[in-house]
């Protein structure tokens, strides 16, 4: 399946690189696992080869760090570009041209194909700037992350005024958070915008290999906020999650992926080893039948677990 972003014609699957920073916010801290640069490095390339070739990236994940490592690698090998700014508490005058000056730099490239307002926070300032951003060519597309209906609606109606539009969305999606976005996603569909989804295996918790006898580790932010008391709520839905993959013949990570797809969102999915990338090219193409998608939403709601970031 493809998509239109702007002129850019996009495939089904963008590649996220949240857990590929070092330090404040890095892989570490978020994720519990320091993943070894050559091992991205081979990510990267084999991912690459495999034909994906939109990536996301932003200036907080790993304070630029992961920025930085994409942007030494597509030096010589072309992708579209999707990074973010997350902005101030109060708005301060040129905040995301300084921002994205040095994602850019970071990145090796002169122009952001998508660029994100990280956070819904002083819209109309925001929007406002990063129109006149997309006037100079800096950026091609814009779009708004962790926003709500209202939020949006209010993006759309600023950047109209500047001459500009609103191409994207990207929100938490998944299984444990389709509920709360289930309005924002009607509105994507109603009004031509791109619903991006991120964190649709909840950071490993519905990858099918964790479960309540292996599950996060502790001294991190996804074990302190997906603990064992909710695999043990999830084990039912994991249970059908490793059914399907046995089915179908597929890696359990690939469940959660091929769902959200059928919702029409257009999945980010996180890559940090060379056969995550070959894994999620065999597999993004394959179907469900209605009855397991449907059993996959029943046994998530049965759950009980609703997932919701601490910066959402």
């Amino acid at each position: 399946m493809q998509y239109q972003l702007g002129n850019t014609t996009i495939n089904t699957c963008m590649i996220g690189t949240w857990a590929w920073g070092t330090g404040s916010a890095g892989g570490k801290i978020v994720f519990g696992k320091k993943y070894d640069e050559q091992q991205l490095r081979d990510t990267f390339m084999t991912a690459y080869k495999a034909g994906f070739t939109f990536w996301d990236t932003a200036e907080v994940y790993g304070m630029g760090t992961a920025e930085k490592l994409l942007g030494s690698l597509i030096k010589d090998n072309p992708v579209i570009i999707s990074t973010k700014h997350f902005p101030n508490k109060k708005y301060k005058d040129g905040e995301n041209r300084t921002a994205l000056t040095a994602s850019l730099d970071r990145l090796r490239v002169k122009q952001a194909d998508l660029y994100w307002l990280h956070s819904p926070k002083n819209i109309p300032e925001n929007m406002k700037e990063l129109a006149s951003l997309q006037k100079e060519g800096l950026i091609k597309n814009i779009g708004l992350s962790n926003g709500d209906v209202s939020q949006i609606s209010l993006a759309q109606k600023v950047l109209k005024e500047n001459g500009s539009s609103l191409s994207a969305i990207q929100n938490h999606y998944s299984l444990l958070a389709m509920e709360r976005e289930a309005d924002v996603l009607e509105y994507c569909k109603k009004n031509n915008i791109l619903f991006f989804g991120y964190m649709l295996l909840e950071q490993g918790a519905l990858s099918g290999h964790y479960d309540a006898g292996n599950h996060f580790p502790t001294l991190s932010m996804r074990g302190l906020s997906f603990g064992k008391g909710k695999f043990k709520k999830i084990q039912p839905l994991i249970d059908y999650i490793r059914q399907l993959a046995k089915k179908y013949n597929m890696d359990s990570a690939q469940v959660a992926v091929i769902w959200a797809i059928s919702k029409g969102i257009i999945p980010i999915v996180g890559l940090t080893k060379p056969k995550h990338a070959e894994t999620l090219k065999s597999g993004i193409y394959k179907t469900f039948t209605y009855q397991e998608l449907s059993e996959l939403e029943r046994l998530a709601l049965e759950s009980g677990v609703k997932c919701k970031g601490s910066w959402e």
